[in-house]
């Protein structure tokens, strides 16, 4: 049986105190979520559990129980306090998905410090940008990656401490460079984990905004409330699973589900530390009997590509349960799912902002391909209507996904940006900034951005810092940057170019440009595709009119041109 049950039954009881009694938490008293991911699970008699089983593109795994992740997570959290690090201070994890990674996320909560977890593919630009708005006290990195870090270093003031995790102990150190080995160590059974309370901040993750940087996304330790029940009651995790989530936790489902909530719940997680590969990952889930898959769209449509036979060849009866992130999850992989898999992949809809799943497809609830799912128990969801910023008072109309914002696990504020933080509502009403519509069962379906942001592969990408990346190359005098139709990564980006006189149109400036802002962003904000034009379309008042771009890529009407500059 589900641990949810009746979807309905728990929409009509429900009450958040359900995960705090559950994990035996009272109001007003410490919660620190490093301690629940490790010690509280070794106390409950789950030290010798399987915690974290890691492998690698080369095959090489490595295993770490619960106690081995709380005696490590020590370890960490004892480095950077003797290196000064305070309860406040922001430590950012730059690295790939290595086990130092999982466990450093919760060495640094114990400490009272806050993880900001980075994706490594990012570039020195994407780098700079959030370390130096963070003012970022240290960050943990490998070998690999930190020459991108010693680039940016004289910009970063704030910046004390590199710790390279994977450091042979020969190598010579560069500059507020500390070496430091997981396994090598010095065994640290007790740490006092620091007394942060509901409201201490834990993470800081950053998003892509439409205009202007990325938003630093603040969270606090009292979201465990709502990762821990969403990721039982919509994951269905159960203490026997062998759990699976593909994020990378540079992104907030890689920590969210990735780490916080499976540790919480004292789960038994894999983590494949490698490229995509259809067999690969058959054979990951075969080898190591998962049960509980959490993916994403694009990863699913690529498995669809590989097709229906390749998935005989391996035996993936040990899966029972299927959900997916990121993006929305077309109906025809819900349909394949169910007849390859004998169960379809369950939509799951929410956002860095939320710090949870707020809308979802459950276990025993009717799954209607295509289609978001329902609210949380918990969570109050409505369809705004754009102008007056009310419910429509009927089903059926295409509005804003709009919520009441009193969960647990919702952000705090935006890091040092009230102000952009208090746009995102209306009525007193939280504004996701996407379109859908409710049908007459309250299901929900997702019908587009409310914005520019740039879904590619489940990773937003912000027009603005792509088009800030370009002009920092010198052939480039303007920049336009909108999202492309993908069969496969849903959308991509696609940028629009003038050039600066003395340079001309070629496919060699065209590879060119893209390196330049792949290097300082990342693969995913690259532009895919560049058009070199003339000109491009501006208001009379001199602002680049992006969604005649967007109409234009996606066959949409243009509409109201009457504020062209050459109209």
């Amino acid at each position: 049986m589900s641990n949810i049950g009746s979807y309905d039954e728990r929409v009509r009881t429900f009450d958040w105190s359900l995960a705090e009694q559950e994990l035996e938490y009272t109001a007003g008293a410490g919660l620190n979520i490093g301690w629940y991911c490790s010690d509280r699970i070794c106390d409950k008699g789950g030290a010798d559990k399987l915690a974290l089983l890691w492998e690698n593109a080369q095959g090489e795994e490595k295993r770490y129980t619960y106690d081995d992740v709380r005696v490590y997570s020590n370890a960490v959290g004892a480095v950077l306090r003797r290196l000064g690090v305070e309860r406040g201070d922001r430590v950012c994890l730059f690295m790939d998905k290595v086990p130092e990674l999982y466990i450093g996320v919760v060495g640094i909560l114990k400490i009272g410090a806050i993880a900001q977890p980075l994706f490594s593919a990012f570039g020195d630009e994407s780098l700079l940008v959030r370390l130096s708005n963070a003012e970022t006290s240290a960050v943990l990195t490998q070998k690999k990656h930190a020459f991108k870090v010693r680039k940016i270093l004289d910009k970063l003031p704030h910046l004390k401490h590199i710790v390279i995790v994977d450091h042979d102990g020969k190598t010579p150190l560069k500059d507020r460079e500390v070496p430091f080995s997981l396994e090598g160590s010095k065994a640290v059974e007790n740490l006092e984990c620091f007394p942060t309370k509901a409201e201490s901040p834990s993470v800081l993750h950053y998003t892509s905004g439409t205009t202007g940087m990325p938003k630093g996304v603040q969270h606090v330790h009292y979201s465990l409330i709502s990762q821990f029940l969403t990721a039982k009651w919509v994951l269905d995790l159960q203490e026997s699973d062998i759990y699976w989530c593909t994020a990378d936790p540079g992104w907030v489902t890689g920590t969210s589900y990735g780490i916080i909530a499976p540790f919480s719940l004292g789960v038994t997680q894999c983590v494949l530390d490698a490229g995509f590969s259809t067999e690969a990952w058959y054979r990951f889930i075969e080898k190591n009997r998962i049960s509980m898959w959490y993916s994403a769209p694009t990863a699913i449509r690529s498995l669809m590509k590989g097709g229906d036979e390749i998935v005989k060849k391996f035996d993936l009866s040990s899966l029972r349960h299927l959900a997916s992130v990121g993006e929305p999850l077309n109906s025809e992989a819900v349909v394949w799912s169910e007849r390859v898999f004998g169960r379809p992949f369950l939509d799951t809809y929410w956002q860095t902002e939320t710090g949870c799943i707020v809308i979802s497809n459950y276990p025993g609830m009717e799954v209607r391909p295509g289609s978001m799912g329902k609210p949380f128990p918990g969570i109050t969801g409505t369809i705004l209507d754009p102008s007056r910023n009310e419910p429509y008072p009927a089903p059926g109309k295409i509005g804003l996904v709009a919520l009441k914002f009193d969960w647990p696990s919702r952000m705090r504020t935006y890091w040092r940006n009230e102000e952009a933080f208090q746009k995102k509502f209306r009525n007193n009403w939280y504004i996701t900034g996407d379109r859908a519509r409710v049908d007459q069962d309250g299901y929900y379906w997702f019908a587009g951005r409310d914005d520019d942001i740039i879904n590619t592969a489940g990773h937003l990408v912000s027009p603005f810092e792509v088009e800030s990346a370009l002009l920092e190359h010198p052939a480039v005098a303007e920049s336009a940057v909108v999202s492309k139709p993908d069969p496969l990564n849903l959308e991509v980006v696609k940028a629009y170019v003038t050039l600066k006189p003395g340079f001309a149109a070629s496919k060699d400036l065209d590879l060119e440009i893209m390196n330049f802002t792949r290097k300082r962003l990342s693969p995913l904000a690259m532009p895919q595709e560049i058009e070199f034009v003339d000109s491009l379309p501006k208001t009379r008042s001199g602002k680049i009119m992006r969604r005649l771009l967007h109409a234009k890529e996606w066959g949409e009407e243009i509409g109201d041109t009457s504020t062209l500059e050459n109209d």
